[in-house]
C-alpha cells in the first residue's frame, strides 16, 4: 500500500475526531474529504471503523464520571434511570441502523451531492432553532425523562442519512424539546457511546470477510489519529457552546456543503 494512502488516512482519522462531536456531521466530512481524495476503503468500513477511536475519546474524558454512574446503580434510582434512559435512546438507532445497513452504506454514503446538500439544509436548520427563543425546562443529563430520551433517539435516526449529524439532530431535538444547550450537547456525548459502539461492531461483523491486513492497518491509523482529537475536543465543546452556542458550526456547515458544490461541478 502507498505512503499517501497512510497519511490520507491520518488525515481522514484527524477530520472524525475534530467533528464526531460537533454538529457537523463526521460522517458526512469524511466521506467528503475521502471522495475528493480518492480514497476507498473496502464496504466504506473504514469511515465507520474509525469512530473507536471517538468513543474511546469519551470513555477516557467521562471515565470518572462513568465510574462514579456505575457504582451508584444499586442503591441510586437516578442513575438507574440515567443509564435506562440512554439505552432507550439508543434503541430507535439500533433498530433501523441495522435493518438499513446496506442502503446506508451503498446508496447514501456514495452520494456526495446529498452529503452537500444535507449539510447546507441542516446549517440552516441549525442556525434556527440557535437563534430561537426557548426556555430550557431541563439542565441536567441525569434527570431527563425518559419520554424526552427516548425522543431524541428518535431525532439520532435522521443522523442515518450522511450529513445530518448525529451530534446536530439530537442536539437540536433535545433543544426543541427544553433541554438546555450544554445539557443537551452532554446528552449527545452519553448517547454516542452505545450508538458509535453498535455501528462499529455490526460494521465489524458485516464486512469481516472483506477487510484484509492493507485495510486493518490503515483503519488503526486513522483510530489512532481520531481518539488524540476526538479527546481535544470533547475537553472543550461544552464550555464553548455555554458561551458561544451552535451558530458558528451552522456557519461552518453551510460553508464546507457550498465549497463541495463547488468542487464537484469543478472536479465531478
Amino acid at each position: 500500500m502507498e505512503l499517501a494512502t497512510y497519511f490520507e488516512a491520518a488525515f481522514l482519522g484527524l477530520v472524525e475526531g475534530l467533528t464526531e462531536f460537533l454538529p457537523v456531521s463526521s460522517t458526512g466530512h469524511v466521506l467528503l474529504v475521502g471522495h475528493f481524495l480518492g480514497f476507498e476503503s473496502a464496504g466504506k468500513s473504514f469511515e465507520v471503523l474509525i469512530q473507536l477511536g471517538a468513543i474511546l475519546a469519551i470513555l477516557s474524558v467521562y471515565f470518572a464520571r462513568l465510574w462514579n454512574i456505575a457504582i451508584a446503580l444499586p442503591s441510586s434510582a437516578q442513575a438507574r434511570r440515567f443509564v435506562f434512559a440512554v439505552l432507550l435512546a439508543f434503541l430507535p438507532a439500533a433498530v433501523i441502523g441495522a435493518s438499513a445497513h446496506g442502503f446506508i452504506k451503498s446508496v447514501l454514503f456514495e452520494s456526495p451531492q446529498l452529503i452537500c446538500t444535507t449539510l447546507i439544509v441542516g446549517g440552516i436548520l441549525l442556525a434556527w432553532v440557535d437563534k430561537m427563543e426557548l426556555k430550557p425546562r431541563y439542565t441536567d443529563v441525569m434527570d431527563y425523562p425518559l419520554g424526552l430520551a427516548f425522543k431524541i433517539g428518535l431525532f439520532q435516526c435522521l443522523a442515518m442519512v450522511p450529513g445530518v449529524s448525529r451530534s446536530g439532530s439530537t442536539i437540536a431535538g433535545a433543544l426543541l424539546m427544553g433541554t438546555d444547550k450544554r445539557s443537551a450537547a452532554e446528552f449527545s456525548f452519553f448517547l454516542a457511546m452505545p450508538t458509535m459502539t453498535g455501528a462499529f461492531a455490526y460494521d465489524l461483523y458485516k464486512n469481516r470477510d472483506i477487510i484484509n491486513v492493507d485495510d486493518a492497518t490503515i483503519i488503526v491509523i486513522g483510530f489512532v489519529v481520531a481518539f488524540i482529537s476526538g479527546v481535544f475536543v470533547v475537553r472543550r465543546l461544552l464550555d464553548f457552546v455555554s458561551q458561544h452556542g451552535f451558530m458558528p458550526f451552522a456557519i461552518w456547515r453551510i460553508i464546507v456543503g457550498t465549497l463541495g458544490f463547488i468542487g464537484l461541478a469543478i472536479w465531478g
